[in-house]
């Protein structure tokens, strides 16, 4: 059963903030860039601290990826800022073709993913921005759980080269990983050993995950969760040595079916070890406004949700 507790909650974004202010005082390659939202992505302390490093371009996104693009050749390390929806449906074609095609070193971080966007409504609540960035070739993936794994993933990007898009959000979630843990890209984490079934969750979804194993524990039901953070390169070998044991699988996740993590797995088990899986996330919709607590559960994506997701899969093993 869950040994995982917690004391506070914070946003990831803030997490973001964080690390970028550390990275300013450790390296002075870093460099930050904004596209009129400072104060939402949580960039002002570095702006205050390093404002010759810091540019804010306005709502110009796409412009906002030509110049990251260009500081990079200069051996420059841009860290762009703006929402999910901006970071990548706006500036796609910039993205595929200054940035990923050429391998140039930029960082994309990204804020107010998924449903917990909240209010804003669907145009801003992006659902697909995983999907869209994993397909591009050279781009590295990661979307993590709390404030202090934010933190971290922030600063471990800057050490390391090619394209990054990094995704958190706005929500105030629980903190449950260590502070001033080392992050490693491309490694999943194993929070609960199982034997039963494999939840493999990223982002905002590991806390659900979590709390629906501690549920399933009580009906005497081992799950083993996983917290996926990289989403590219996925750990095939975690993945595979989990499922070998349990050999059904559970994923869950903030964003749509169609592309995303659970995509990813099925794709893996598919090519290397079949085994039932149900998917926690949304089916093919676009959001819509509202309180983020009240659409996590509209959209299938609560405890709840995990929960029942592995008795079904339970029933197909």
């Amino acid at each position: 059963m869950t040994k995982y507790t917690f004391t506070e909650k914070q946003d990831t974004r803030s997490g973001f903030g964080a690390g970028l202010l550390e990275l300013g005082h450790k390296n002075p390659n870093v460099v930050a860039l904004c596209a009129d939202l400072t104060g939402s992505l949580k960039m002002g302390d570095f702006k205050k601290e390093f404002p010759e490093r810091f540019f804010q371009v306005g709502i110009a996104e796409a412009n906002m990826m030509g110049l990251a693009a260009g500081m990079s050749i200069g051996g420059l390390i841009p860290f762009t800022g703006t929402f999910a929806n901006f970071s990548t449906g706006r500036v796609y074609d910039q993205i595929r073709q200054s940035i990923a095609y050429s391998e140039k070193n930029v960082k994309i971080c990204a804020s107010h993913a998924g449903v917990t966007l909240g209010e804003d409504g669907a145009t801003h609540q992006i659902l697909e921005d995983l999907g869209m960035m994993r397909m591009l070739p050279n781009m590295t993936v990661i979307n993590p759980c709390d404030y202090n794994q934010t933190k971290a993933a922030t600063i471990a990007i800057a050490n390391y080269e090619g394209p990054v898009y990094l995704r958190f959000g706005r929500p105030k979630v629980p903190i449950f990983t260590p502070e001033n843990q080392v992050f490693e890209v491309g490694k999943a984490i194993n929070f609960t050993e199982g034997h039963d079934v494999s939840i493999f969750a990223t982002g905002h979804l590991l806390w659900h995950a979590i709390e629906a194993e501690a549920m399933l524990a009580d009906r005497g039901i081992s799950a083993e969760v996983i917290n996926i953070h990289t989403i590219k390169p996925l750990d095939e070998t975690s993945v595979l040595k989990s499922v070998s044991k349990t050999k059904c699988v559970v994923t869950a996740e903030e964003h749509q079916l169609n592309g995303g993590l659970g995509d990813s797995i099925a794709q893996l088990l598919g090519r290397n070890q079949p085994a039932p899986i149900e998917m926690v996330g949304v089916d093919d919709r676009f959001g819509e406004s509202g309180k983020p607590a009240e659409l996590m559960e509209k959209y299938g994506l609560s405890t709840g949700d995990i929960f029942e997701a592995v008795l079904r899969v339970l029933k197909r093993k």
